[in-house]
């Protein structure tokens, strides 16, 4: 009988405990559904911050664009008024520099009247260093592959011949072109 007895308790017990543990399943399972919609509605609040700065952020742009362009006139107008000059200073400058140049007149500015002999100095490579560097790389090429034998002799050979006629044609172009004085 008391096997009987504690057998019921034991199965009320049982009954009982599976309810509850259904119940607490269902109010976490309903604290779960709460959670999430609270999530989305920071989210949400997060979008419409973002949204609310993005707005502020192209106003600001917007109005910056407009000052830019109001500067921008306002300096274009400024330029485009007639400038006054009201002072003008006249420099001279002597061109005797320590050479020989014809027409200087004793200390005194040249104003043009007289013809210096030097020459004008034009900027970059003379054709005479471009035709060295050419007859040398072609004459190079050239020794080494007419020396089948010995490349590198040829190759030297080659360009040493080469670099002597290329800077001999370029400098003759020079004197043509008045970059160098004939002799």
């Amino acid at each position: 009988m008391k096997k009987i007895v504690l057998a019921g308790f034991l199965s009320v017990f049982l009954i009982t405990a599976c309810k509850k543990d259904d119940r607490t399943a269902e109010k976490s399972l309903e604290e779960q559904k709460l959670e999430f919609q609270a999530r989305q509605l920071e989210i949400e609040k997060q979008k419409l911050a973002i949204e609310k700065e993005k707005l502020v952020y192209e106003a600001q742009k917007k109005a910056d664009s407009i000052s830019e362009s109001k500067k921008s006139k306002a300096t274009a107008n400024n330029n485009s008024r007639p400038q006054v000059i009201r002072e003008t200073r006249t420099v001279y400058r002597d061109t005797n520099s320590g050479s020989n140049s014809e027409g200087s007149n004793g200390g005194y500015a040249d104003n043009g009247a007289g013809a210096t002999q030097g020459t004008t100095q034009k900027k970059g490579m003379s054709k005479a260093a471009k035709g060295t560097i050419i007859g040398t790389v072609g004459g190079a090429a050239a020794g080494a592959i007419i020396a089948r034998k010995n490349r590198g002799l040829g190759a030297v050979i080659g360009g040493v011949v080469g670099g002597a006629t290329g800077y001999t044609i370029g400098r003759s172009q020079d004197r043509k072109d008045g970059r160098v004085q004939p002799r």
